[in-house]
């Protein structure tokens, strides 16, 4: 009986480890890859229609017209992807992704500590590499994704992770870049059954959760002019908010919350402040532009947040944000159902206004900048990582974003997820549906 029992918890342990990562992690670049002929879309406005994009050790070192270049590839392994379009990889802020992966059991959710202020919590060492999601938001060309702790008033601090590695430390792009809060609504909203709909009424508790950030900010800026100190690992975390190395991400929607908020983080010195989730960013387009916040909008497929607004605005509000001078990103309301449309939600903002190579920004360059990652991705330029896609059409296009490349930090990684695998498993026994 022992012998059956250990054979069959062998059997387990071995089919577990087949399916722990299915693809398999990609080998680091061997050799030098160019990609010749596409039209190369850099992600800062600008187009190549015949381009020359290539790479070593992970690294661009080519990014060139081939019309009016001459180029010896010799010592390149030369990829012909003629026709077809090269990007940088998408960008995804502000999800759960490693954190979470069946949001209904409560045992594959990771992603919020129990108390108000946690800014020493580190997404980054709960992440999970083998999630589903990675797969299905590669063959999308989300290659890049910023794992972001929930709950309290300070939620932790994020790292940007890239969809791909063993482990965590693998994956790991850029660690700890930011420090999440989520400013105190004035008014809280109840979702009433009996009317299907919602209510307001005003948080009072507003104030009193306000002087708990503006003491703990003080503390915190307090304890880093310590010449000698006891080690405090809140207010060790916070300690790159007041010298730029990190960002604070201000989550707060209501137009006057924001305003409080980002005047808040001015005064008590922050040095880098990315608003997420501003809905009502439009209302104070004008303040935003002024102090140059980034703004990472929720997903432009959505409804509107308020029973009066446009019944478009959110398919139209990275549009209307941009022309007011703003910085727009987009996200996918800090959720990952969904996600993977990182792409199409882009693609909506282009049919509502936004001109193509702009609405490619919010989800490349703008929100490289907005995650202060602009110095290694965002856009296709010589040293920068090699974190790219090749698709056969337009990549914000349903009809156009079939991948047929990927490559993160020159690694080729696998593009096809378990959906994909199974409609070909299917397609093959019971033929494609007409």
């Amino acid at each position: 009986m022992k012998n059956i029992t250990l054979t069959l918890l062998i059997a387990l342990f071995v089919l577990n480890a087949a399916w722990a990562q299915t693809p398999v992690p990609a080998k680091a670049q061997s050799k030098p890859i160019a990609l010749t002929g596409a039209v190369a879309h850099l992600g800062n406005g600008q187009v190549i229609q015949n381009s020359i994009i290539a790479f070593d050790k992970g690294k661009l070192t080519l990014v060139l017209d081939a019309t009016t270049s001459k180029v010896d590839l010799s010592r390149y392994e030369a990829i012909n992807v003629a026709g077809k379009h090269v990007y940088p990889g998408f960008i995804l802020p502000n999800s759960q992704i490693g954190l979470q992966e069946v949001s209904s059991v409560r045992a594959m959710n990771d992603y919020t500590e129990r108390g108000e202020l946690n800014p020493n919590i580190r997404a980054l060492i709960s992440y999970n590499t083998d999630t589903e999601y990675t797969a299905s938001f590669r063959f999308n060309g989300v290659l890049l994704a910023e794992a972001t702790p929930t709950g309290g008033l300070i939620s932790g601090s994020s790292s940007v992770m890239e969809m791909e590695g063993w482990n965590w430390e693998d994956a790991a792009h850029t660690i700890d870049m930011g420090i999440h809060m989520n400013w105190p609504p004035m008014m809280r909203r109840q979702f009433d059954f009996n009317t299907f709909s919602f209510s307001e009424s005003a948080n009072k508790d507003y104030e009193k959760q306000v002087g708990e950030l503006e003491q703990f900010f003080v503390e915190a800026t307090a304890y880093g002019k310590l010449a000698t100190k006891e080690t405090n690992l809140k207010f060790e975390a916070m300690q790159g908010l007041f010298d730029g190395k990190k960002t604070l991400f201000i989550h707060a929607n209501n137009p006057k919350e924001i305003v409080a908020s980002v005047r808040f983080a001015q005064r008590i010195r922050v040095q880098r402040i990315t608003l997420v989730e501003g809905l009502g960013a439009y209302h104070v387009a004008e303040f935003l532009k002024e102090n140059k916040i980034p703004v990472i909008l929720p997903a432009t497929q959505n409804l509107p947040a308020r029973a009066d607004d446009d019944v478009d605005l959110p398919y139209k509000l990275p549009y209307l944000l941009s022309q007011a001078g703003v910085m727009v990103s987009i996200s996918n309301d800090g959720a990952l159902h969904g996600a993977r449309n990182l792409g199409f939600y882009a693609g909506t903002a282009v049919a509502y206004g936004m001109d193509k190579e702009e609405a490619l920004k919010t989800i490349t360059s703008n929100t490289a900048k907005a995650l202060g990652i602009d110095n290694r991705v965002g856009t296709l330029e010589v040293g920068k990582d090699a974190t790219l896609f090749v698709s056969h059409g337009d990549a914000l296009d349903y009809r156009g974003n079939v991948l047929t490349h990927a490559f993160i930090s020159g690694k080729m990684v696998a593009l096809p997820g378990n959906q994909q695998e199974l409609y070909e498993r299917y397609s093959k026994k019971y033929g494609q549906m007409k």
